[in-house]
């Protein structure tokens, strides 16, 4: 499946994706949202929306309808690593 296919996934952060060798949704899901963010950014706070919509995206769901908690847990998971 490609990229711009999952939800929360526009021709941009396709494009962005694919430039740090996320070329396919299998590929995203196999490294999942948290290394996938880590790819693309150094700055852990800019990187935060985007990890929620790669998470969205995994899950074939609109990052809106992560429940919050689950969200924040990802955060968390994301700045200390």
């Amino acid at each position: 499946m490609k990229l711009d296919e999952l939800p929360n996934i526009g021709p941009k952060l396709a494009s962005l994706l694919s430039k740090h060798g996320i070329g396919s949704a299998e590929d995203l899901k196999a490294l999942g949202a948290v290394a996938a963010c880590r790819r693309l950014e150094t700055s852990s706070e800019s990187c935060v929306n985007k990890l929620y919509a790669l998470e969205g995206a995994i899950r074939e769901i609109r990052w809106h309808d992560i429940p919050k908690d689950e969200r924040e847990a990802l955060r968390r998971q994301f700045l200390e690593g």
